[in-house]
Parts: C-alpha cells; structure tokens; sequence
C-alpha cells in the first residue's frame, strides 16, 4: 500500500511510542493511527520562506495562496506528503516534547538526538518524577538515572529493594550490550531507520483530510501549518518552508492523547559519546537488571 500523507505528522505518535515502551519497564506500547488523504503529491513548486501570513479556507476546494505564500498551488495533501517524504529521508533528527503514557495515564517527556547508525544520546522522564539520561554508541548502551525516577519506577517493590538499586545506581553510569536482552528493546528506540521506516507505512484505509493553514514560524524558524482533520480530532503540524520540508512541529488535538513533539537538528552529528570516569558494567553483575 502506497504511503499515507497522514503518517508526516503521526511520525510523532510513532516515536512517541517507543520511548513509551522504554520508560515503563520495557512494556509494549502503541498508539492508533490512522490513515490519511490518497492525493498524489504535485511536481515541486514549493517557495522560499513567506513574508505574509495568509488564511486558508477549510473547504474541498484548494484554496488560491498569494503569490508570496509558502508551497503555492499545493494542497494540504500534497504538502504534507512532501514533508512525509523529506522527514523519513533524514540522516539523523532530535525531537523533544511531552506525549502521554497510555499504561500509567501520566505524561513522558522525551528529549532525544538518534540517527541511522543506531547512535543516539538524550533523556526521558516520566509524570515529573526524574530523569533518565540515554547514550547509545556502537554496540554499547549507557544508562544514567537520578534517585527520583529510580524511586518512581521501584515503586510497589520492597522497601530494602528499593534502597539497594538506589544506592547502587543512581546518578552514575551504566553501560550494557545494546543486543542484550534487557537493553534490545530501549536499543531498538535508538534505530531512526526503522522509525522512520514504520513511519512511512500505513495499512489504515480511514480517510483523514489534510488543509492548508497559514505562514508562520516555530522558534524563529519559518514554517507552514496545516491541520489534519480525523473525525472529532484536529491535530497540527508546522512544515518547514525554507531548505527541505522538514516536520518541524507536532501538536496533538486529542483529549484522550494530548502533546505536542518539535523536530530539530535534521542532518546534524548525533553527540553519543561514551561517558568518561567510572561506568557500572551492568552485564557483569548476577542476577542484575535495571
């Protein structure tokens, strides 16, 4: 089946649900998604940055943009597909932002630098209790929790448990073999090809209206928004109309799935390096897991 226009923005939604499954124990977490406009992407005539914001109107019809308006004679479909196809076309990306937790009804919020080679280096947190910090490089994943989230994720466990992986973990560094079995799936968050893979693939036949919104900018970069339409649900994307046609925002609709991801740092060297001073080989120790 031939890519869905919708999937550029749920591109967000895709990652999203990955550093859900990292963040909670390496559960399984995935979000709905549904397809988007069948409409075939146009030859490119897309512009430069606009200097004018112009409003567009919601109905079938496209709308008749001013000559100096971003992506002239595109439709919403069109320009998201060229987004979809400039997004799952990058060497590496960083996205940060908060997206919901289905499992514990709290709020992730993820900050994470990833690329082709499997490298990346970032932090997660979950419901505002602690922080996990994430470096992967090679065949080596390096791990660093504060007290808070080691406390947050123990909680349920017994009290003397507790304290021993406290005192032996927090705040310091662990590393572990990326192809092992507790570190494969957190491992596998970092792997952009397959992100972006799944993020270009749809099989929902679902019809999902994409329309032309207005020339603005997300932090000083200047962008174009459109709105997909699904249903009751309104989400937001921020297109990039300078250089490629990058996603660059993401703003759920949903009440039952609010947040909002900005995507940054297209094409730009991942900075996982391997930490310096004493690291905690986690493989070495019996019968411990993190």
């Amino acid at each position: 089946m031939r890519r869905r226009a919708h999937r550029t923005a749920l591109t967000a939604l895709l990652l999203a649900a990955g550093a859900t499954a990292c963040l909670t124990g390496c559960r399984s977490g995935q979000d709905d998604t549904s397809s988007g406009d069948t409409t075939r992407p146009a030859e490119s005539t897309a512009s430069a940055a606009s200097a004018e914001s112009a409003s567009a109107s919601p109905s079938a019809s496209t709308p008749t943009p001013t000559p100096t308006e971003p992506f002239t004679g595109l439709t919403g479909a069109q320009i998201s597909e060229r987004a979809l196809k400039a997004t799952t076309q990058a060497r590496s990306l960083r996205m940060s932002g908060t997206v919901p937790d289905e499992e514990s009804g709290g709020t992730i919020k993820i900050d994470i630098a990833l690329d082709r080679r499997g490298d990346c280096a970032g932090t997660m947190g979950m419901n505002g209790q602690g922080e996990a910090e994430l470096i992967k490089t090679g065949d080596t994943l390096y791990l660093k929790y504060d007290e808070r989230f080691l406390r947050a994720q123990s909680k349920g466990e017994p009290q003397a448990d507790t304290e021993a992986l406290v005192s032996l973990l927090a705040g310091r560094w662990t590393k572990m073999s990326a192809g092992g079995a507790d570190a494969k799936e957190m491992a596998g968050f970092c792997d952009l090809d397959k992100l972006l893979e799944d993020a270009g693939d749809s099989n929902d036949d679902t019809p999902t209206t994409v329309t032309r919104g207005k020339a603005t900018t997300v932090d000083g970069t200047p962008a174009f928004t459109l709105y997909e339409t699904d249903g009751s649900e309104r989400n937001t994307v921020y297109v990039a109309t300078e250089g490629k046609p990058y996603l660059l925002r993401f703003e759920s609709g949903s009440k039952q799935e609010p947040g909002a991801l900005s995507f940054t740092g297209y094409d730009e060297p991942v900075p996982a390096e391997s930490p310096s001073g004493e690291v905690l080989d986690l493989d070495g120790l019996d019968g411990m897991s993190t």
